[in-house]
């Protein structure tokens, strides 16, 4: 399996690239049209959730710095 490349863009959404399935709560498959790159909505005002339609220019700030998670509970 190739790897997923997820980016989290400033004041935006969730970029999802590569090879993947979205699935909902039940397990049932979003229909994705051979996409290998969309965005997932994180601002909540999308009309299109879980997708992006771009609804986050309306005040939407996040800036995003990458950091380490604390080590894995066992």
């Amino acid at each position: 399996m190739s790897t997923t490349k997820i980016t989290v863009n400033n004041n935006g959404s969730l970029k999802v690239e590569g090879e993947f399935i979205i699935v909902d709560a039940n397990g049932n498959e979003y229909g994705l049209q051979g996409r290998t790159t969309l965005g997932l909505c994180r601002c909540g005002l999308s009309g299109n959730k879980p997708f992006c339609d771009g609804s986050h220019r309306d005040g939407f700030e996040n800036l995003s710095t990458a950091f380490d998670l604390p080590p894995k509970k066992v």
